[in-house]
């Protein structure tokens, strides 16, 4: 591996054999710079030029600031790449100075210097590999946050969920608790992971808890932990949710389903930050935004005496709604194009599909009872079933919605019209293939062949 070294010099020169014997002791493996005024070492270590090592003399710096004033200014410029202070006599004192003002290592110059720099350039490269490594692990580790945030991102371009985003936004950073309400499969936890990331919370975790996945019991211990011998099987002390939420957010998903005894428990921790563990005795503190979520009517829930009137209050300090899909314009279309992007590159074998115009609006005339969650499950279906390169209503399992029908005729003239426009939206679905038509209308083939002669006047 090469070794790039930037080594100070003096105007006069006087490192000169310094930086040769650098160059010899590498075997021709390294490229010694010399540059003869601190300022210019700094420029080149903000440049972000790909330098592997700083060589500076102690007691001749750049021949107007001294080695020790220059390593901190160098290493405030870099704060990580390796410095190495020499000097032409050097003592444990003079060393440890230098370490402590920023060297990574002190070199004396006098005999034998060969040897030496040999033996500090094997301990750099080493050095180098690390930091390498470590960097490798950094860029990986930052990619994967981005997939997970670009997983978790709210997809859409509607003036409804552009809304939600800056109302999202704007409270995320006052620190109280806000209520997500919504329809089943809207992304009210994509919601509450925007508030999070916005918060300033990010280095720490955002916890989710499915209030609806557990009883009482379980869902206190969860929330609140428990202590040694707290029941039967607790053998250690185990931390609660608001616990390991502590400093970032603590998200309650499906709140609603809570019961009042528990909605009671979970009051104090809304109003005060304090909680006891299960079993426990003494009070502990958290500092987790909290942020639930609900499907259901919490106001029809306070007035049949289901939800407490004072927890709503302490939840609600702001209140966002998050659309249904059909309340949002244009919005289709782009999350169902997003949601096949990140199928395809899950599943490698079924890259290259493409959704077309019949299937998008097909989409976009769908209800969506299930809304987000719902299209995700049906471009997923559709992308696996698809046998070509292009996802079809056919692959959706939906047909075109039938044109109005045309002209006042009878009762019998509308059913016939009706019949006909069935058959051809079936066959132009089924891109002309006639046993596909019939299967997306439901009807045999010699059925379809019947209906498809009488109507188009088609023959064999």
């Amino acid at each position: 591996m090469a070794t790039r070294i930037l080594l100070l010099d003096t105007p006069n020169g006087e490192l000169e054999h310094l930086a040769e014997t650098f160059a010899a002791a590498s075997g021709g493996d390294s490229d010694v710079q010399r540059v003869t005024r601190s300022a210019e070492l700094m420029k080149r270590l903000r440049s972000g030029l790909p330098y592997d090592l700083v060589v500076i003399d102690h007691d001749l710096g750049d021949g107007k600031r001294s080695g020790e004033k220059v390593l901190k200014s160098a290493r405030d410029a870099d704060p990580n790449i390796p410095i190495v202070m020499v000097a032409e006599a050097g003592d444990v004192d003079t060393a440890a100075r230098a370490i402590d003002s920023g060297a990574t290592d002190f070199l004396v110059r006098g005999g034998s210097i060969e040897r030496r720099v040999s033996t500090l350039l094997g301990k750099v490269r080493n050095m180098l590999a690390l930091i390498e490594r470590n960097r490798i692990l950094g860029e990986n580790n930052r990619l994967l946050r981005e997939a997970s945030r670009s997983q978790h991102r709210i997809v859409g371009d509607s003036p409804q969920i552009r809304a939600v985003i800056e109302q999202a936004e704007r409270v995320a950073k006052i620190p109280r608790p806000v209520l997500i309400v919504g329809e089943r499969g809207t992304g009210k936890e994509l919601v509450a992971r925007a508030i999070h990331e916005a918060s300033g919370r990010g280095a720490h975790s955002l916890v989710v808890v499915n209030c609806a996945a557990f009883t009482d019991t379980l869902l206190e211990a969860e929330l609140f932990g428990h202590e040694k011998g707290a029941f039967t099987g607790a053998e250690a002390v185990v931390h609660g949710k608001f616990e390991v939420a502590s400093g970032g957010t603590l998200f309650l998903d499906e709140v609603g389903n809570m019961s009042l005894p528990f909605q009671q428990k979970i009051l104090r921790v809304v109003e005060y930050g304090t909680f006891t563990r299960v079993g426990g005795t003494g009070e502990l503190a958290t500092d987790a935004r909290i942020v639930a979520a609900t499907n259901t009517d919490l106001k029809q829930r306070m007035l049949a005496g289901e939800f407490l009137s004072d927890l709503y209050d302490r939840l609600t300090f702001e209140i966002i709604r998050v659309p249904p899909l059909r309340e949002r314009e244009g919005d289709v279309e782009l999350i169902a194009r997003s949601f096949l992007d990140r199928f395809m590159r899950e599943i490698p074998a079924l890259r290259g599909k493409l959704l077309s115009r019949s299937a998008i609006e097909v989409l976009s005339d769908y209800p969506f009872p299930g809304n987000v969650r719902e299209l995700k499950n049906i471009i997923e279906r559709a992308a696996y079933r698809d046998t070509t390169n292009e996802i079809t209503p056919e692959d959706i399992g939906m047909l075109p919605a039938p044109e109005p029908l045309a002209g006042a005729g009878g009762f019998e003239d509308k059913v016939e019209a009706y019949k006909r426009q069935l058959i051809m939206k079936a066959l132009e679905a089924a891109g002309g293939n006639q046993t596909k038509a019939a299967g997306i209308a439901g009807l045999s083939y010699h059925q379809f062949r019947y209906y498809y002669r009488k109507y188009a006047g088609a023959s064999e």
